[in-house]
């Protein structure tokens, strides 16, 4: 995993922009590239002025709608029965495949956007948006908003991070695990912010039922 990591991190210094849209578009795939190993660092050497913040987060949101928008229409094209039987040879097991189809189904269209900030279904809700055929201009919409607001996180952390430790740029494990410390508040803000929306849905769609 040290050499995957530290490879990803090469990518990312000797591409540039190219390297940051090419592996999130793979972490928005069933192939497990940590957003933390691409974004961080690159905020890393945009500080040192081979790129920009901007231009992170906006490679960045864009390698993610790629990644999602192929795993959409190739699980709208293939269908559940294909995905479960098959998608375990690419680590996408039928527990994480029933939990991300659990969380699409609680929270609807918004679901999409929250399961971007959230680790675990951040790189498989794009398969049972397909698979239920979820409307693509409505997936698209909350996929950008959500992966932009990802990547800006991101960034901020891993600018903040190497501000503070420079030397973490040649520990890739080490940045990995400052990065994950830091957003932990804002991961439990986000989770706290769908519990809310959840409720409010529910509340809504019971007075609906009761005035009908």
């Amino acid at each position: 995993m040290h050499s995957l990591i530290a490879l990803w991190f090469g990518w990312v210094r000797d591409w540039g922009y190219g390297g940051v849209v090419l592996l999130m578009a793979l972490e928005s795939t069933v192939v497990p590239v940590p957003s933390e190993v691409v974004i961080p660092p690159a905020a890393y050497w945009a500080s040192q002025g081979h790129m920009t913040l901007l231009g992170i987060v906006l490679a960045g949101t864009l390698g993610s709608y790629l990644g999602s928008a192929v795993s959409y229409w190739v699980a709208r094209g293939v269908g559940r029965f294909a995905v479960a039987k098959y998608g375990k040879r690419f680590l996408v097991t039928e527990e994480k495949l029933e939990r991300a189809e659990r969380f699409l189904q609680r929270y609807g269209a918004g679901g999409v956007f929250f399961a971007r900030l959230l680790p675990v279904v951040r790189h498989l809700i794009s398969i049972p948006a397909g698979i239920l055929r979820m409307g693509f201009l409505r997936f698209s919409v909350f996929t950008v908003v959500g992966s932009a607001l990802w990547c800006g996180v991101l960034a901020w952390l891993g600018a903040r991070v190497s501000e503070r430790n420079p030397g973490l740029i040649d520990s890739p494990e080490e940045m990995i695990h400052a990065v994950k410390h830091e957003s932990l508040s804002f991961v439990g803000a986000i989770a706290v912010l769908a519990i809310l929306y959840v409720v409010t849905m529910r509340l809504t769609s019971r007075r609906v039922s009761e005035t009908a």
